[in-house]
């Protein structure tokens, strides 16, 4: 055998050894699930995606893939006297849940990563650069007759380099901190061996969608729809995105993948989440990692879930349904319009306490001033009807005499008024007197509580009665829609209790479509539950009135308290419509705005529940906002529809 065969002899035994050695060295660094994964892959027909300029810090996550694990058994970390964590991560992103005791502090440091630091709980003052900055976190209080507050979880974006440390307030506080790069510094107190000395940003980073070291409230971000039944409140920094989504009971999310490793840990609510080819059921506190490209999904049970999934690196295609979804909003309500609070009734003098049904005409705002103590007993005697100037003026224009609820403009400049406890709907002047009585009995019975009114073209008009009256014994059959005819001919529209609690009435600008909102619903405590739940319905006006063609025009949210004891009561009550057709609505969540196809826009963020609302100013492009004792307006792009007789 000559040299130069041996040479090659010997050259191809190398070359074989080193090709057994790569494919054995690539076989041991293939996770177990992955056979499986692709199996699925194919099954479903899903697309597979690869993103490149990851880094890699070798950092082993502490969250086994695919596998669910619960906040208390992930490390716990000392950051300081009375300042404890619990911390997980994966390849990119580092969640922190810190318990501060009252006055506690975390000093001053230079962060070594990109940080959103959430107010769970109580309160903080946080410094930025030297800057002192207070954040909070208020519950939701759920409204009774003289008061509700809307919830409120401040935040902040600071960015790799900022000097910040934080005291904890006088109730103590509960802090999300999301940070990535991974904090190698809590890394080293964990005791992790073999840290690199530095761990690198993503090389394609994306825009920020906040600015940094700018406090900020989560709730007046908008929800982004991502999939039918899920909304998110979406964050975004130059590494991480985070994901506040709200999926909606009974849902489903079929077999999906992504590029992007996902951490899901649930807030509240319930799923039994679909890994693989199994599932796993996931609570609160319940945290999983999915590594890019696993197979997931999710059942949702009838709870609902709210959850908080971290993306590493940032998802550019929830960007791009971000920025759509606020283009079709800041269509509506400008992008810097803000609520301006216009009248504060707890402080001024005539005093407001319940504020329902305002209307425009002739350059004022008309409104009821209801009395209600705290258990939704009524008064009469200390109740009144409001005349209230744009520059926020207002005076009684009677008092004492009804406790009114829905307004709405009538004949010669006067105004049709729900007398809710009186049992009527009169016909009023601008100056407080009643002119003649509009309906007061239906089959020759009194009628209940006239909640909310709407006129038609013809001189016609439809209102609700939810009968919230404080008779124990009402007087009709079941809650209810009626129309009353120009010649005065009361027909009632919709079956007793076909309704849980019929509220909102709307007609559209071409009088062709009847729109009405659903209070209450599937509560235990209330008498009547129906297939109507938490829905503005939609119906086709007919020619005498009379209404069909009854469907679900618009879906509403509901708040994590009505969830949680699965009910559907959205406390939809008054409603307002432009010239296009788009519907506002009060609710306990804020004012929620859909387009006239019945598609969800946005969401107007109050400090406490919208009663009702109308637009008005002489373009007729401010909404005037009532809550409780407090007014307020803000501009829109849209012009108000209003239908003067």
């Amino acid at each position: 055998m000559n040299l130069k065969l041996t040479k090659q002899i010997l050259n191809s035994i190398l070359l074989a050894v080193a090709i057994f050695t790569f494919i054995q060295c690539k076989e041991s660094n293939t996770p177990e699930w992955h056979a499986v994964n692709q199996e699925l892959i194919s099954q479903h027909e899903l697309t597979v995606r690869e993103l490149s300029g990851l880094p890699d810090s070798n950092v082993a996550s502490n969250l086994e893939a695919g596998k669910v694990k619960n906040l208390n058994n992930v490390d716990s970390l000392q950051l300081n006297e009375g300042i404890t964590a619990k911390i997980f991560w994966g390849s990119g992103t580092m969640v922190s849940v810190i318990e501060a005791a009252p006055n506690t502090s975390i000093p001053e440091t230079v962060l070594p990563s990109d940080s959103f630091i959430f107010i769970q709980e109580g309160s903080v003052n946080l410094s930025i650069n030297g800057k002192t900055e207070t954040l909070v976190n208020i519950k939701r209080e759920a409204p009774d007759g003289t008061h509700s507050g809307t919830p409120k979880t401040n935040f902040v974006y600071l960015e790799k380099g900022t000097k910040s440390g934080l005291v904890a307030g006088d109730a103590g506080a509960k802090i999300l901190e999301v940070s990535s790069p991974l904090r190698l510094d809590y890394l080293k107190k964990l005791g992790i061996d073999n840290l690199p000395s530095n761990i690198a940003d993503v090389q394609n980073t994306q825009e920020p969608n906040l600015e940094s070291n700018t406090v900020y409230d989560l709730y007046d971000f908008q929800l982004t729809k991502l999939a039918d039944g899920a909304y998110s409140r979406l964050i975004s920094g130059r590494n991480t995105q985070l994901s506040f989504i709200s999926m909606d009971p009974g849902s489903t999310f079929p077999h999906h993948i992504h590029p992007e490793e996902q951490m899901m840990f649930v807030l509240r609510g319930e799923c039994d989440e679909i890994i693989l080819d199994g599932t796993a059921h996931m609570a609160e506190n319940d945290v999983v990692r999915l590594p890019g490209n696993m197979v997931h999904g999710a059942y949702i049970s009838e709870l609902g879930c709210d959850a908080l999934d971290i993306f590493w690196p940032a998802r550019a295609d929830y960007l791009e349904k971000e920025k759509a979804a606020l283009a079709a909003y800041h269509a509506i309500i400008p992008e810097d319009a803000t609520p301006e609070l216009l009248v504060d009734g707890s402080k001024t003098e005539p005093t407001l306490t319940f504020s329902e049904g305002p209307k425009w005409m002739d350059g004022k705002v008309y409104f009821s001033n209801m009395y209600f103590d705290q258990n939704w007993n009524a008064d009469p005697s200390k109740s009144s009807i409001v005349e209230l100037s744009p520059d926020g003026s207002y005076k009684n224009i009677t008092q004492g005499k009804m406790q009114a609820n829905g307004l709405y403009p009538y004949k010669n400049g006067n105004l049709i008024v729900c007398d809710m406890i009186g049992h009527r709907v009169v016909e009023m002047t601008t100056e407080g007197k009643v002119v003649r009585v509009l309906v007061d009995k239906y089959d020759g019975k009194s009628i209940d509580g006239p909640n909310d009114v709407i006129t038609d073209a013809k001189g016609g008009f439809y209102f609700t009665d939810p009968q919230f009256t404080m008779e124990a014994e009402k007087f009709q059959p079941g809650r209810a829609v009626y129309y009353v005819s120009p010649e005065g001919k009361i027909t009632r529209i919709t079956e007793p209790n076909e309704f849980a609690m019929p509220n909102g009435i709307l007609l559209s600008p071409d009088g062709k479509t009847l729109y009405i909102n659903n209070c209450y619903d599937d509560e235990s405590w209330y008498p009547v539950s129906s297939e109507k739940d938490n829905y503005i319905w939609a119906y086709d006006v007919n020619e005498d009135g009379t209404i069909s063609n009854g469907r679900q025009f618009a879906k509403l949210f509901l708040t994590e308290d009505v969830l949680n004891r699965k009910g559907r009561s959205s406390s939809a009550d008054g409603m307002a419509i432009d010239k296009m057709g788009n519907i506002y609505v009060g609710t306990y969540y804020g004012v929620q705005i859909f387009n006239n196809t019945g598609e969800y826009v946005g969401m107007i963020n109050l400090p406490s529940f919208p009663v009702s609302l109308c637009f008005g100013d002489e373009d007729m492009k401010t909404l005037y906002m009532v809550s409780y004792s407090k007014v307020y307006k803000i501009r829109t792009n849209m012009e108000g529809y209003i239908n003067y007789l």
